[in-house]
């Protein structure tokens, strides 16, 4: 290492520092204030002398967050395998054929990321009530998976495009089909950028909201952030229990980011952003 690098990489470390504590000091304060006694109302940022466990308890069996988790593991898987099935077909069709129209339909695809959802919620509403959908999973199940197709297309074909050329034309050469140069040479090759792919779709899938609060109005069918929203409209002057509401929603995914994040650091950076 030298000198010329040294204060680069101390301030790259800096502003790491300083990224890490804007985004953890709000979690660390929901995390505390979800430990003081039930009724009270905790004060700027500190934690209390004695931790209440018994919130979690109370919240969890108050606030029938096991409905909702059912709800929310039912949607967030069936989006996930959707989804990546679909996504993976379609950035191996735009990143490595070429045919006429290919170029305006990948652009077409774009338009799902920069079309907010609220835009079109009304229509959405009417057409899944027109085909009796409102109040099923599967309400939530295709409108979100249409959506993040939108985004996995997107990543899956930077990741098809950043592989190396002697791998497809080599396949080829052995007289493969294009159904085996998919599963068998790019599908392994892209494995770091499907399973980030898969991690970011479940974190949007598990924190969906709007979606479900209009889509659905059957308990058994909320996710946990618009069950989250119900305790807490019962609750609404109660902070630790809210609080620990909040935690419980969250804690899935933070435990799959914890869980896996040397596969979705490796994902980040295996060359799914080339091309």
């Amino acid at each position: 290492m030298n000198s010329a690098t040294r204060p680069q990489i101390v301030l790259n470390y800096v502003v790491l520092i300083l990224c890490t504590v804007v985004a953890l000091y709000p979690l660390v304060g929901i995390a505390a204030a979800s430990l003081y006694p039930p009724g009270t109302q905790p004060s700027g940022f500190a934690w209390p002398t004695s931790f209440n466990w018994h919130n979690y308890v109370t919240a969890w069996t108050d606030g029938r967050f096991s409905i909702y988790f059912r709800s929310s593991a039912i949607v967030a898987i069936a989006v996930v395998i959707g989804s990546t099935f679909l996504s993976i077909l379609g950035g191996f069709a735009f990143g490595t054929m070429r045919f006429r129209g290919s170029k305006a339909l990948f652009y077409l695809f774009i338009l799902g990321l920069i079309i907010p959802t609220e835009a079109i919620i009304v229509s959405l509403y009417y057409d899944l009530r027109s085909v009796h959908l409102l109040d099923t999973y599967w309400a939530l199940i295709l409108v979100e998976t249409s959506g993040e197709v939108a985004f996995g297309v997107f990543w899956m074909r930077a990741a098809f495009m950043s592989a190396p050329r002697s791998l497809l034309e080599a396949a080829r050469m052995d007289g493969a089909s294009s159904w085996k140069v998919l599963w068998r040479v790019m599908v392994p090759f892209a494995r770091p950028a499907i399973f980030t792919l898969m991690v970011l779709t479940f974190a949007d899938s598990w924190n969906e909201f709007f979606l479900a609060l209009v889509l659905t109005t059957k308990e058994q069918y909320l996710t946990a952030p618009a069950g989250l929203q119900v305790f807490t409209s019962k609750y609404l002057t109660d902070v630790p229990l809210t609080s620990a509401g909040a935690v419980i929603v969250a804690l899935p995914v933070l435990l799959v980011f914890v869980i896996f994040q040397r596969d979705f650091v490796r994902g980040m950076l295996s060359g799914a952003l080339k091309g």
